[in-house]
């Protein structure tokens, strides 16, 4: 897509990006929806990929019905039933070299999925140590910020309701001025100043075609080998954030 108008380039000037697999979180609404643009985005030539896998536990979602109808004629789509955190455990437990062709596209209202699946597997590595979300030590002093109660923190540039399909360009929609704001390098700094973490471990979702942000599987895996060796040498508080330029969900992974 253009960078300021949001609308699609010409196929002559769109380039081409390739995955091995692409696994699609959901196949509701969201889901379907990134479907249909990943089905648009490989019959225009803009997208090669080995398979896309659709994860959903209910086998009548709407990705279903699409794949019953034709819908994704021209994509390798298939439906996986299960649920999101058990495909997830069995897909990231490859490792980063095995999945450095996967991305995982997140729904927006998806759980803090690769924190949770941190967290288990820091469970499982050390039965022994009591593994934990604690709150954020202080607010970050982003424009917009809420801790849950369940000790995860969420944050956002945004002061304004963003459309759900923005692709987050160079200018940003709602204030018609450039985008010079950013979630990873400004939660970098946050961390810089704060000696009581460690990280921060970034999942960065980013706009790769027709409007379709993923996350780069390699990525989340190497997060569990990085907090592996961190968490060795003794207690460990990690931030984590699964972000995109604009917003995030935060956690802080605390291993005793």
């Amino acid at each position: 897509m253009d960078a300021t108008s949001g609308a699609e380039a010409p196929a002559s000037h769109r380039a081409v990006v390739e995955f091995g697999r692409i696994v699609v979180i959901g196949g509701g609404c969201y889901g379907s929806w990134y479907a249909q643009q990943l089905t648009r985005a490989a019959r225009n030539g803009a997208l090669v990929a080995d398979e896309v896998v659709v994860v959903d536990r209910n086998p009548a979602c709407k990705v279903a019905d699409g794949l019953r109808a034709g819908a994704y004629e021209g994509l390798p789509l298939r439906l996986e039933r299960s649920t999101w955190a058990e495909y997830l455990a069995s897909w990231l437990s490859a490792g980063p070299s095995a999945l450095a062709r996967d991305a995982m596209v997140p729904s927006p209202l998806m759980p803090h999925l690769c924190f949770d699946w941190l967290m288990e597997r820091a469970r499982v590595r050390w039965p022994e140590r009591a593994v934990s979300v604690a709150p954020v030590p202080r607010e970050t002093g982003m424009p917009w910020e809420r801790g849950a109660p369940d000790g995860r923190h969420y944050v956002s540039f945004a002061a304004w309701t963003c459309p759900v399909n923005c692709i987050e360009p160079a200018r940003c929609p709602a204030t018609k001025g450039p985008r010079d704001w950013s979630m990873p390098p400004a939660l970098a700094a946050y961390v810089a100043d704060e000696p009581t973490l460690r990280g921060p471990v970034i999942f960065h979702c980013v706009h790769r075609t027709y409007g379709v942000g993923m996350i780069d599987a390699a990525g989340i895996a190497q997060a569990d080998v990085d907090i592996a060796r961190w968490g060795e040498a003794g207690p460990l508080a990690v931030l984590v954030g699964t972000v995109s330029h604009c917003h995030g969900a935060l956690g802080v992974l605390d291993i005793a």
